[in-house]
Formats: C-alpha cells, sequence, structure tokens
C-alpha cells in the first residue's frame, strides 16, 4: 500500500479553524488526522502542500516512525509549532488507514487497552457573561449533562499582575463555581502563562480552599525555572505542556520535575505515537498525562487512541459540547461523553473509529479565526470585526 496524495479541509468558526486532512492510498483506504492552529492556519496548508510531494506521496503508511522522522527531520531546519501539527495531522491519518486495513481499533495496535473508559473535563463552556450568577448556573450546567470535571480561566485579560480588586473578583468566580459543581467534581483552573512567578503563587494561596485539580500554565512557558519557582511554593498539582510541540523539549521539564500533569495537544506534538511515547517518560517520572485539546470530533478520537492504551493517563479535555457544538456533525461517530459516568467508552470500530463528512465541512468555510488571550472578553470566544 502506498499514499497516492493527501486532501485539506478547513472547518471554521469566529474564533478557531480545525484543518482536518485526508490521505489517500492506492488501495481505496483513506485515513483522516486533525489539528487547530491559532491565526497559523495558511501557513499549515502551505507546509503539508510542500510535504505531500517532498516526504509523504509514495510513502508506506503502515510505516508511521519512517514517515515522522523523515518529515521530521529530512528538511533539516529545526520544526515548530507548523512543522509538528504538520506532522501530526498526516501521522494520525496513517494510524487511521492502518487500522482500518487490519481492521482493528488504533487502540489495540499501541499495545491494547489499560481502561474501558476515559474520564472527560468540560471547556468551552464559560461563554456568558462574567460575573459570579452567571457563571454558577454555567457550571451548573456542565454538571447536569453529566461532566464530573471542568476548567476555567477566571482571571479576565490578566498580565503578569493582577491588583487586589481583580484578584478578588476572579476569586469570587471559582467560588461561585465550586459551589454550583459541589465538592466533588474536579475543578481545573486555567492560568494561561499570564502572570510571574509572584503573582501567580499568590493567586494559588487564595485560590487553594477551593482544591484546585491543578494549576495550569501559572507563568508564560518559555521559561521553566520559573515554573519550578511556582511548584516549590504552592501545594496543588501543576500542569504544563501545551505549548510544548517536541517531545525531546520535555526534556527539561522531567529534569526539574516542575510540573505534575502534561498536557501535550496530540495535533501539535507529532502525533498518536509520539505522545504515547512522551507518556512512557512521563509514567518513569512519575507524572500524569493530559492532552490539550482543543480541536473537533477527530483530534478527541485520536487523543482517545492513546487515553486506552496509557496507565498514567488522567483526563481529556473535551470542547464540542459546548463552544461551536454544531461542527460535531462534521465527523461521523463522533466521540461522546457518557452523562452516566462522565467518561468516553472504549470503541472497537476500526481505525480511529470516525469519519469525515466533506460535505458537511463545506458548510463551514474558513474564516479569519481570531482569538486573543490579552483582549477584554476574549473567555466570550466572540471576535470584534475588524476592520
Amino acid at each position: 500500500m502506498r499514499i497516492t496524495g493527501i486532501s485539506t479541509h478547513v472547518v471554521g468558526t469566529p474564533w478557531r479553524n480545525l484543518t482536518y486532512v485526508q490521505v489517500h492510498t492506492d488501495e481505496g483506504i483513506t485515513g483522516v488526522g486533525e489539528t487547530r492552529m491559532l491565526g497559523h492556519t495558511d501557513a499549515l496548508l502551505g507546509y503539508l502542500r510542500e510535504a505531500e510531494v517532498n516526504h509523504v506521496r509514495g510513502s508506506d503508511p503502515f510505516a508511521v516512525e519512517d514517515l515522522v522522522r523523515r518529515m521530521k527531520y529530512g528538511d533539516f531546519g529545526r520544526a515548530g509549532e507548523i512543522v509538528m501539527s504538520g506532522i501530526a495531522v498526516v501521522e494520525m491519518a496513517c494510524w487511521d488507514i492502518k487500522g482500518k486495513a487490519l481492521g482493528v481499533p488504533v487502540w489495540q495496535l499501541l499495545g491494547g487497552k489499560v481502561t474501558d473508559r476515559v474520564k472527560a473535563y468540560a471547556n468551552g463552556w464559560y461563554t456568558t457573561e462574567r460575573t459570579p450568577e452567571a457563571y454558577h448556573k454555567a457550571a451548573r450546567g456542565v454538571v447536569e449533562r453529566g461532566y464530573r470535571a471542568l476548567k476555567i480561566d477566571p482571571f479576565g485579560n490578566g498580565h503578569f499582575e493582577l491588583d487586589h480588586e481583580r484578584s478578588r473578583y476572579a476569586i469570587s468566580l471559582v467560588e461561585a463555581v465550586r459551589d454550583a459543581i459541589g465538592p466533588d467534581a474536579e475543578l481545573m483552573v486555567e492560568m494561561h502563562g499570564r502572570f510571574s512567578p509572584a503573582t501567580a503563587v499568590r493567586l494559588a494561596h487564595d485560590l487553594a480552599p477551593f482544591r484546585p485539580a491543578w494549576l495550569e500554565e501559572p507563568v508564560p512557558p518559555e521559561n521553566l525555572k520559573a515554573l519550578k519557582k511556582v511548584a516549590d511554593k504552592v501545594d496543588m498539582p501543576i500542569a504544563t505542556g501545551e505549548r510544548i510541540h517536541d517531545r525531546i523539549e520535555f526534556r527539561e521539564l522531567f529534569e526539574n520535575q516542575a510540573a505534575d500533569v502534561l498536557q501535550p495537544d496530540v495535533g501539535h506534538i507529532g502525533g498518536i505515537w509520539e505522545t504515547r511515547k512522551l507518556a512512557a517518560t512521563a509514567e518513569t517520572h512519575y507524572m500524569t498525562v493530559a492532552p490539550h485539546n482543543v480541536g473537533g470530533p477527530v483530534l478527541t478520537a485520536a487523543s482517545l487512541q492513546v487515553g486506552f492504551t496509557t496507565p498514567n493517563f488522567k483526563i481529556l479535555e473535551h470542547f464540542n459540547d459546548f463552544a461551536d457544538a454544531e461542527i460535531k456533525k462534521v465527523v461521523k461517530g463522533a466521540p461522546r461523553v457518557d452523562p452516566e459516568t462522565g467518561c468516553f467508552h472504549l470503541s472497537d470500530a476500526p481505525g480511529l473509529g470516525v469519519e469525515l463528512d466533506v460535505d458537511a465541512a463545506a458548510e463551514f468555510p474558513q474564516q479569519q479565526a481570531r482569538f486573543d488571550l490579552w483582549s477584554e472578553g476574549w473567555e466570550r470566544r466572540r471576535p470584534r470585526e475588524t476592520g
């Protein structure tokens, strides 16, 4: 079997574009992959056009390791977010092809299942007024849908510092959410790399009574010594990793033990097998893995293949019940959260278990998507019109 070419389909919303890639073969089997780029969708499409000619066309889709190695190192330049995302969408499509050809789910090819379910946590649910009352109501809606975990960034457009008044207001939002979901649901607190170590530590102490399941990206991701400074001073798990796009670049994080939960994005770190390799290294350092997942149903399905086979897999992020829920129809067989358990359950469908509906995808054309975490009202995910 050989790859004959790839085709790309961009599903657009005002705040995010989802890029779907179909990999076609000479035996008529097609695989699909997905990633979500912020502001770089056209750059990704350009890279994929070149990579198709230079690396992908004519390759054996079963030889995943070799194809990833050639795409990563064959152009000599250091691979960053765009290249690793391009590798990821092709790589997960190859796993999809392999599973379909053999008639087995991808998780079976990764060593078999270690669990029948993966817990989900909700994100994108707080696209409402930024008040304790509105957040309380929205959070209640999340748990009523069966979720046992959810995440929130309550800090507005804070950057480096957050004054006393805004700090108290942010804490009041968390207090309202904890009251709404009760003592047993997990509450993840996101900081989006906003703060200096001193500010992050101060806010973490204020948050402690509400028992966050983790504190995510408390400082910008470039300086891991700053992250360790926070980790050494707070009594809650630290999560990070969504903006690290190469498995090798996690080495320093392992060495300084600055995090407890790793959050690679399967769609940015080179795909399913690269994520599984990272998870194995994390296991040797007693760290858990909870992939960043702001994509649609295909990226969710790919992340779940890792989850069902990984002993130290903690939980999976899920946007698609809340933000842009209508785009779920672009994929047949989209993973769903069981309201009885708050989990994704194991599927025996071959490959990734999903199929892209190209006609449905065409109903959501690419947009000039804009998502600025430093702007007022970013959490509502309704970008202002630009002239």
